[in-house]
């Protein structure tokens, strides 16, 4: 479906929960949720019946995400029942991969096909520090069983926060290297108003440039990522400039949280509930959100905060 715009709206973001097993310091406060009781959340049944409608509205790709969506006991019903909808040809999904040594195969069985996997340092302090509560081991072990499962693709998620890992920037993109897999650097969003990064930790993606002079641009693939390789890599490089270089007049994408709130824009406060709704109601409320999608997400700075009026895990990474 075209919105106002004349953006053709493919893709939709879909999260099953706001909790997760680590505490991500741009993601969530440090002592997590305050978990909604069990009726304010999308049931299994509206989650696939809302996928079903925005298939019907012309969504062909899905992304699972949360919160941690490994933590959802039912996270293989879902992907199950989401790859037999009609229309939904695509199956991916985000996680920061701690559970992922004991999924990776069952998910890949249940229809998905490509996983996106953070990892933001390969300092095992600075991973202790940056998820308050993981172990580099984990996330490890995780990317090692997400390769063994033979996903079509694999991504690793890179933020870029400057003064904490963009000295990292050539060994996470040496990954690339050595591993069939691509790494995705993008720009730390002022979402989050924690008070653990100050103006100096927004910097914008051109420092990956800087950083890796050799990189070779590539095709695009379809996606919001500027794409490049290093010399002889098997994966690709792919820098994303939400708040540098913003992507809005391409963007074709729409997010539906746990609780059952429709997100034409991630930095917009403007919501429609799908909560309670039965499938031509939903089909009506995605329809009706799609149109209300703005032009762009406006100014994001430092001094600019989103206006999303959710913290990251509450939307859908």
């Amino acid at each position: 479906m075209l919105d106002s715009f004349g953006r053709d709206i493919t893709y939709m973001r879909v999260s099953v929960t706001e909790l997760c097993n680590l505490r991500c310091r741009y993601c969530m406060p440090a002592d997590g949720v305050c978990k909604k009781r069990h009726e304010e959340m999308l049931t299994e049944d509206e989650t696939i019946t809302a996928i079903r409608a925005a298939a019907s509205l012309g969504i062909t790709k899905l992304r699972i995400t949360g919160g941690e969506p490994l933590v959802k006991k039912n996270i293989l019903s879902i992907c199950e029942r989401a790859a037999r909808v009609p229309g939904i040809r695509e199956i991916c999904i985000t996680t920061n991969g701690t559970l992922l040594p004991s999924l990776a195969h069952p998910l890949r069985e249940a229809g998905v096909s490509r996983v996106n996997i953070s990892l933001d340092t390969l300092d095992a302090d600075k991973f202790r520090y940056i998820s308050r509560c993981g172990e580099l081991t984990q996330a490890v072990d995780g990317i090692r069983a997400a390769l063994e499962a033979g996903f079509d693709k694999i991504k690793l998620n890179t933020v870029l926060i400057g003064g904490f890992n963009d000295e990292e920037i050539p060994a996470l993109a040496e990954l690339t290297r050595r591993y069939p897999l691509d790494v995705r650097f993008i720009e730390l969003m002022p979402m989050y108003d924690s008070g653990d990064f100050g103006p100096e930790a927004f910097i914008p993606y051109t420092v990956v440039l800087d950083k890796l002079p050799e990189l070779v641009p590539v095709d695009p693939d379809g996606g919001v990522a500027k794409l490049y390789r290093l010399p002889g890599a098997l994966g690709s490089i792919g820098l994303i400039s939400p708040v540098s270089a913003h992507f809005c007049a391409a963007c074709n994408r729409i997010r539906l949280t746990a609780d059952g709130r429709l997100k034409p824009c991630l930095h917009s406060g403007d919501e429609y509930s799908l909560k309670g709704l039965d499938y031509d109601g939903m089909v009506a409320e995605l329809r009706r959100a799609i149109v209300c999608k703005p032009s762009w997400h406006g100014v994001l700075n430092a001094e600019n905060r989103s206006r999303a009026g959710r913290n990251m895990n509450q939307i859908g990474g």
